[in-house]
């Protein structure tokens, strides 16, 4: 199993790329913002941090082997700004089981850019690396995040309490869940239909 997209990866708003070192200004914009990272695993970014996680991880364009994960950073077609990013992980091949992250802006809340980005994000994992199972794991005060994850059509199957230690306290998990059968019927899957209709140069296989 492996991914290898041809980028972009185009929606119908959006362009999504592997991330570069000439980001670092605009992902320093809400990476280095502590509202932003509140409910994250990480602390506010600095350029430092950035400029060494894009000479590594960060900057990957494929997933290759178990374990790893890839991050696109989510541009608006019109402006062409960096509104954020989101992040494939490829858990087990075993168990063909994955898992989506994301992080935006605050200021480009409510306009569906995080629904229009993880939606093609599944896409890159169920059509192309052949995912059976994506989760999203996130802290249970989150609340947008887990707003996000229901809009998605991800299935919300836990609430583990007090169950991470996160920044110095104990804190809820909740996971969300799809499977490989739910996606083409989910809310996720006819947005990125909506998108491959309307915007050129769509996601295939490497």
């Amino acid at each position: 199993m492996h991914l290898e997209p041809t980028y972009p990866v185009d929606t119908a708003r959006l362009v999504l790329r592997p991330l570069a070192d000439t980001d670092v200004d605009e992902l320093l914009t809400y990476r280095g913002r502590a509202d932003v990272c509140r409910y994250l695993p990480f602390e506010p970014m600095t350029r430092e941090t950035l400029r060494a996680r894009l000479g590594a991880d960060l900057s990957r364009s494929a997933i290759t082997a178990e374990g790893q994960a890839l991050t696109l950073g989510v541009r608006v077609r019109d402006t062409g700004r960096l509104v954020g990013d989101v992040v494939l992980f490829f858990r087990s091949q075993e168990h063909a089981r994955g898992e989506i992250g994301y992080a935006f802006h605050p200021d480009v809340a409510g306009r569906g850019y995080a629904s229009e980005a993880c939606s093609a994000l599944l896409g890159l994992g169920f059509d192309q690396l052949g995912l059976h199972r994506v989760i999203a794991r996130l802290d249970s005060r989150n609340e947008a995040s887990a707003r996000l994850a229901a809009r998605l059509g991800m299935r919300r199957e836990a609430h583990f309490v007090r169950s991470e230690m996160a920044k110095g306290e104990w804190v809820d998990q909740l996971v969300f869940a799809m499977l490989a059968e739910e996606w083409p019927g989910s809310a996720a899957h006819r947005v990125q239909q909506r998108g491959r209709g309307t915007a050129p140069g769509r996601a295939t296989d490497g």
